[in-house]
């Protein structure tokens, strides 16, 4: 495999709890960075991430979910201590850390931020995010009140209310890990910048992983299921902005983890 610098990863989940924990990857990723930022238009954004989380967390108990991956990561690996070619020591590190997010987790009562979910400031504003512009000053004067605050108090009410989520979020990254190293990188081609692969049903893929050079003017769009899944490789035309597919082959490396 290339140096990560040198590629492009592209990733599809084939399963809605794999898909759940990539979006709340992202969304945990994409608070953290805006909440570096003491500017107003920071803390709007990591607010706005962080009652996407919350809405997220409304639809399923994921605090369940992610027990039951923690435990099945944990037997599945649990397996591999008397194989002779396992690196011991990393190993028993590994179960180590999956014992002690899962103890953390069972160790908070309740579900996850229960009480952001009844938080009238919070709730007022996701409530009006659903509009388009819907956050603005005369629409929600109590969160105009809040974003003239000094940064610092902002910031730490922030990160108070990230805070509930910090023992799953590092679960989730936790499994994540483990599902992405689960396969290694091979190289492959898309003739006509198409390629298509059935899956083992018994052994079921959980995640897709493309890697494509950064030289590469095409970009990867995998979609697939349960039996199947297909890479295409796409560019949009300067002319028109339509999205038309490659006619040459393309050399790619793909990973579909499973464990």
């Amino acid at each position: 495999m290339r140096p990560v610098n040198d590629v492009i990863i592209y990733e599809q989940p084939l399963n809605e709890r794999i898909r759940a924990f990539l979006r709340l990857e992202f969304l945990f990723a994409q608070a953290a960075q805006h909440l570096r930022d003491d500017s107003q238009w920071g803390s709007r954004n990591t607010l706005t991430s962080l009652l996407d989380v919350l809405s997220i967390f409304g639809r399923t108990d994921l605090k369940t979910e992610v027990l039951k991956e923690l435990e099945r990561h944990a037997t599945t690996l649990g397996r591999l201590a008397s194989n002779p070619d396992v690196d011991r020591s990393r190993l028993k590190k590994t179960l180590e850390e999956l014992d002690t997010l899962g103890k953390k987790l069972h160790a908070s009562s309740g579900p996850i931020a229960a009480d952001l979910k009844t938080n009238e400031f919070l709730s007022g504003i996701q409530q009006r995010m659903a509009i388009p512009g819907g956050t603005c000053d005369f629409d929600l004067p109590g969160f105009h009140f809040w974003l003239q605050q000094p940064a610092q108090q902002r910031i730490r009410d922030l990160a108070g209310w990230l805070k509930r989520f910090e023992a799953i979020a590092s679960a989730i990254q936790m499994v994540l890990r483990l599902v992405r190293e689960s396969a290694a990188l091979k190289p492959v081609v898309a003739d006509g910048g198409f390629f298509q692969k059935t899956l083992d049903s018994s052994h079921p893929c959980q995640l897709v992983r493309v890697a494509v050079s950064r030289k590469v003017p095409y970009y990867a769009e995998i979609s697939g299921g349960r039996h199947r899944f297909t890479v295409r490789f796409l560019h949009p035309s300067e002319q028109d902005g339509r999205v038309r597919q490659a006619t040459e082959t393309i050399a790619f490396e793909l990973g579909c983890c499973a464990i």
